[in-house]
C-alpha cells in the first residue's frame, strides 16, 4: 500500500468544473446537519450555508438531492445545524462521505437527541430547525434548503471555527 498526498478521487485538472473550483476559493463554515426520522438518522457536512438574522433567523444551505439526509429531513421537518470547530476534521470528512467511518458517521461521536434531531455531544454551538418548505428550488446540482431557526445554543468557544478553503481545513 502506498500512502500519497494527493486526493485519491481527485479528477485531473482538465476535467475539474471552473465553478466549483471558483467556489473553492472561498472560506466555506464547516456545518452539520443532522436529523431524525423513525429511528432512522442521518446526516451531512454542508460548507453552501448562509444564516439570516431576523424573527424568525433561517439557515439556508445547499444540499444534494440524492443524499440521505434531504430524504429523511423532508419526512422529519426538523433539523440540528452544528457549527464544526477545528477538533472536528474526521469528523466533518466521515460525514462528507470522503472519509471511513466504521459502523457509519453516527459512531463516531456521543449524541443527545433534541426536539430537532441529534446534536453531537462536545459541540458548542448548534441551532434547532424547521424546514420552511418541502419543495426547495434546485441551484445548480443541489437543493437551496431553507430552515427556520427555532433553537440556539451556545455555550463558550473553546476553540476556532473550522473553515473549508481548496480542500483543506483551516481553524478561523
Amino acid at each position: 500500500m502506498t500512502i500519497h498526498g494527493d486526493h485519491p478521487f481527485l479528477p485531473p485538472e482538465s476535467e475539474r468544473s471552473p465553478v466549483r473550483r471558483f467556489r473553492g476559493r472561498l472560506p466555506s463554515p464547516v456545518s452539520l446537519w443532522t436529523t431524525q426520522y423513525a429511528g432512522k438518522r442521518a446526516g451531512l457536512t454542508v460548507s453552501s450555508i448562509l444564516v439570516a438574522d431576523g424573527e424568525p433567523g433561517a439557515v439556508v444551505g445547499l444540499i444534494d438531492p440524492d443524499s440521505d439526509l434531504w430524504e429523511t429531513l423532508r419526512q422529519a421537518k426538523t433539523a440540528v445545524v452544528s457549527l464544526l470547530d477545528d477538533r472536528h476534521r474526521q469528523f466533518a470528512d466521515a460525514f462528507g462521505y470522503v472519509a471511513p467511518a466504521p459502523g457509519g458517521p453516527f459512531k463516531l461521536a456521543d449524541w443527545t437527541d433534541t426536539e430537532w434531531g441529534p446534536a453531537p455531544v462536545g459541540v458548542t454551538t448548534w441551532a434547532g430547525c424547521r424546514l420552511v418548505t418541502e419543495d426547495p428550488a434546485e441551484v445548480g446540482w443541489s437543493l437551496q434548503v431553507q430552515l427556520e431557526i427555532a433553537h440556539v445554543e451556545l455555550t463558550a468557544e473553546e476553540r476556532p471555527s473550522l473553515a473549508h478553503r481548496r480542500g483543506r481545513y483551516y481553524p478561523v
